[in-house]
């Protein structure tokens, strides 16, 4: 489901999945199939994780790689989680043939 909050987005952030859900900054992001595309891999991450799990360990991997980089945005953009959708976004057929926890190679990459 996807859920329009203009007011719960910080800065440039436009989309953010916390299962079962999809919230978008705007209405428009709605057609986007990039960016519903990125949201929907993190459901699937959250999926397989039980969802707090996934939490957990977002939060954690973001702790220690802000610490390694000494910035917060450029440790958000390392976060495994985020490597794998970013680098699959564009791909519509990617949760198709996605393997299970396909995050894990992109820990160390």
């Amino acid at each position: 489901m996807i859920l329009v909050f203009k007011h719960f987005f910080y800065k440039n952030y436009v989309g953010l999945s916390l299962w079962p859900f999809i919230f978008l900054k705007s209405k428009s992001f709605k057609q986007d199939a990039v960016l519903i595309n990125h949201e929907k891999i993190h459901l699937r991450q959250q999926r397989e994780l039980l969802i707090i799990p996934f939490y957990a360990f977002y939060i954690i991997e973001w702790f220690l790689r802000a610490i390694w980089y000494m910035d917060t945005y450029r440790a958000y953009q390392n976060i495994s989680f985020e490597r794998e959708a970013y680098q699959n976004e564009s791909n519509s057929e990617y949760l198709l043939i996605r393997k299970p926890f396909s995050f894990i190679k992109y820990l160390c990459n």
